[in-house]
């Protein structure tokens, strides 16, 4: 089995692959420091199997198995973490294993041989789970979506805005569009301190946003940087979306 290692310390790297060459059936393939480099050693290297460190700078080792989910067949992913026992029971629960920092062989070797996929369901209550037990709500760094490439990544702070169309979403970047398969009140409740709902069917980046003109008596469109066509402001949206501007 092919074992990707990714954490974001070159010594924690370095033992875990020291334990893996001494094991039959596993080798390992490659290695990554953060979330991005794990999403991008994936796509390269095709492992069956990733050892995921949770706190890394960056994209974390959760949102980078929440982007791998999306994969048609993602790989396995033992997560490692330095958590007490009490927060493990989340992931005992949710079928997929876990190594409790300093990882020791006999816990490797159980956890690479029981090692199963992980979906997107998983994925989703993996980070809600250890959401409850952080301190600060969290959000994601970078949207995702399948593509012919693979997964194709775009930072958060490069979107300039989502709107919705039928079931899927686009969402417009500084190089161009990607369609993703989320609801808008699903990113609008997580990205509430960064994009602000100007239409039922679309939000928009407050660091993008650049006016509010006219179009006829009683409807406005919404300037946006760097996006040659503004978007509708729908009337009920307008006063607030003046209130958030005068902010600004």
């Amino acid at each position: 089995m092919k074992v990707l290692v990714c954490d974001d310390e070159r010594l924690a790297r370095e033992r875990i692959a020291r334990l893996i060459v001494k094991m039959e059936d596993h080798e390992v393939v490659g290695e990554a420091e953060n979330g991005i480099d794990t999403i991008d050693k994936v796509a390269q290297l095709a492992p069956d199997i990733v050892l995921l460190d949770i706190r890394m700078p960056g994209m974390d080792g959760l949102e980078a198995a929440r982007h791998l989910s999306k994969l048609e067949c993602p790989p396995a992913v033992i997560f490692c973490t330095a958590y007490d026992e009490y927060a493990l029971d989340a992931f005992q629960v949710k079928a997929v294993d876990y190594l409790l920092k300093p990882v020791r062989s006999e816990d490797l070797c159980r956890a690479l041989n029981q090692a199963s996929r992980l979906n997107k369901v998983q994925a989703l209550a993996l980070e809600e789970e250890f959401a409850a037990k952080d301190d600060k709500p969290r959000s994601r760094t970078h949207i995702s979506a399948k593509t012919h490439r693979g997964i194709e990544l775009i930072p958060v702070t490069d979107v300039r805005y989502f709107m919705a169309d039928q079931k899927y979403v686009t969402v417009r970047h500084g190089s161009g569009e990607i369609l993703i398969d989320e609801t808008l009140k699903e990113l609008e409740e997580e990205f509430s301190n960064r994009f602000v709902r100007i239409h039922r069917n679309s939000l928009v980046a407050l660091d993008y946003l650049d006016g509010m003109e006219i179009i006829s008596p009683g409807h406005y469109k919404v300037k946006i940087k760097e996006v040659e066509d503004g978007l509708v402001v729908s009337r009920r949206h307008v006063s607030g979306l003046r209130r958030i501007m005068q902010r600004l």
